[in-house]
């Protein structure tokens, strides 16, 4: 496996698996690698001839009250993850490379609806960025297939309508969550929990269980919401959502709605703000978020 820093590498590159016929695929990362990544490499390629990884942290999906500068670039150790799981090429380019002009003069991607709420709520412009960024890379690469992580939820719709309204004609798959022992979704941000709070972030996949079996009872789904809210609350979480919206569109449901749904939560924990979400299932087993609080539902009740 080898490592390029420019798109003339890239191209020359893909130029010639091309001309052997190879179908190539794409995975996206801000690299700092864990699991999580390699099974998208895994699933990439099992569909593709030729895999290739861009580890690439992209300054114009963060915030100004996000440290860009302080994200942990890991490349070496990356690159060594990376060829593990049969990567062929890694495209680790500079900003320069990427934002010749700068990134304040860049041409802009913005996709609209599935941007504004939720994330886009929280971190204005962060769907900009991703949307710009991932653009670009589409262009060097012209992949095949591009794979994505289910986990950012509503990225991966960014990313789906993006290609769908540019007609790019590139396969989207959205890769399985991939979970530690105890349910937490596993992403870079994990390393900055202590071992408590680490333990104590698996409430999040519970809850999200428990949210998925009160929509199947037939709890409205406001108090859903404020159960759940309310759970995280109490066990130290600062929750900026806890909601259930329909999957394809990420508004709120039509009222009587119970198909095509999806629980997303984002909650911070000490000084890690954490995500996950969880399609809800309506022939999955009954779990109550009360079972998630540890706690009878009768007191759960009394005490909201």
């Amino acid at each position: 496996m080898d490592t390029v820093a420019t798109a003339v590498e890239l191209r020359a590159r893909i130029a010639a698996w091309r001309h052997e016929g190879a179908r190539v695929g794409l995975v996206p990362t801000m690299g700092n690698l864990h699991e999580g990544h390699f099974s998208l490499i895994d699933l990439c390629r099992r569909q593709v001839d030729r895999v290739i990884a861009s580890v690439f942290v992209n300054p114009t999906q963060f915030g100004p009250n996000e440290d860009f500068a302080r994200y942990p670039r890991t490349l070496a150790q990356d690159q060594a993850g990376l060829a593990a799981h049969g990567c062929d090429l890694v495209f680790a380019p500079t900003v320069e490379e990427m934002y010749p002009f700068g990134v304040d003069q860049t041409v802009r991607v913005e996709v609209p609806v599935v941007s504004a709420p939720l994330e886009g709520e929280r971190r204005p412009g962060h769907f900009a960025g991703v949307a710009t960024v991932v653009t670009k890379l589409f262009n060097l690469v012209q992949p095949d297939v591009a794979v994505f992580g289910r986990k950012d939820y509503q990225q991966l719709l960014v990313i789906e309508r993006l290609v769908r309204d540019l007609r790019l004609p590139i396969e989207i798959v959205g890769a399985p969550i991939v979970r530690e022992a105890n349910g937490l979704a596993m992403s870079s941000r994990n390393q900055y929990l202590s071992a408590e709070e680490r333990d104590r972030a698996s409430l999040i996949h519970s809850v999200l269980l428990g949210m998925q079996g009160e929509v199947n009872v037939g709890r409205p789904i406001a108090e859903v919401e404020r159960l759940a809210a309310s759970i995280l609350e109490k066990a130290g979480f600062v929750a900026d959502y806890a909601v259930v919206r329909s999957a394809q569109t990420l508004l709120e449901p039509a009222v009587g709605q119970r198909d095509g749904l999806i629980s997303l939560i984002a909650a911070r924990l000490g000084k890690t703000r954490l995500i996950d979400n969880m399609p809800i299932d309506p022939n999955a087993p009954i779990r109550r978020l009360f079972e998630a609080n540890h706690v009878p539902p009768t007191n759960l009740l009394t005490n909201l």
